[in-house]
């Protein structure tokens, strides 16, 4: 319970913890903020990790000149960071789903893996930059895409698109536009509206999709 109420601290006042960060580890903050961006792509376990937010709030910290952190910088590692992860991820799917698909797991049937194959081949490239800027949905996406055998080849290009979209327009976001004071004096609740405007498109879908059904009953 501590751990939760120290993560929920962390990500809505992300701007106040990055600052502490960016004092106590200077140069080193390149790395820190590499590592969470990767782990948060990378690995199904952590879709917990702040995404959306840690890049607004990174470039808002950046533009400040007392930060000694350069933008350029930051950018391009945070791009490769997003991009290495989802290949992670992708290769954790692409090895572990065969072998969850084989009968073990009764509940993980081979018709789920067929229609996930199905989904991707109609709508695979645009689910995986889509999903960029979707939190969780952001983290397992490249895993089913691996797990449903998307080929490498299409996925690794729309994996450094959605990459590229994500890293710079959040960072350039916060680097512009972050210290204005409307937004400095408010930021948890910018925070906030950052969380749901970015889980709101999949929640417009299920419901879309629930209704859709109701009717075909």
């Amino acid at each position: 319970m501590e751990l939760i109420q120290q993560l929920l601290d962390f990500i809505l006042h992300i701007d106040k913890h990055l600052i502490e960060i960016v004092q106590d580890y200077q140069t080193w903050t390149y790395l820190i903020l590499f590592l969470i961006i990767f782990a948060e792509t990378g690995f199904v376990v952590t879709p917990f990790l702040p995404g959306d937010s840690l890049l607004f709030a990174a470039g808002a910290i950046i533009a400040k000149p007392e930060s000694g952190l350069n933008i350029f910088l930051m950018c391009l590692l945070l791009i490769v960071a997003a991009v290495l992860g989802d290949l992670v991820n992708y290769h954790i799917g692409n090895y572990i789903g065969p072998k969850a698909f084989s009968g073990k797991y009764k509940w993980l049937k081979t018709e789920y893996l067929e229609k996930t194959q199905q989904f991707y081949n109609k709508h695979g490239g645009k689910t995986i930059i889509y999903a960029r800027f979707i939190p969780i949905v952001r983290t397992f996406a490249p895993f089913v895409a691996g797990i449903g055998t998307m080929s490498y080849s299409k996925f690794a290009s729309y994996n450094v698109v959605g990459g590229v979209l994500w890293v710079v327009s959040f960072l350039f976001l916060g680097y512009f536009f972050g210290g204005l004071p409307v937004i400095k004096d408010n930021f948890t609740y910018v925070i906030f509206g950052i969380i749901i405007l970015s889980i709101l498109p999949p929640i417009i879908e299920l419901i879309r999709e629930k209704r859709k059904r109701s009717s075909e009953l």
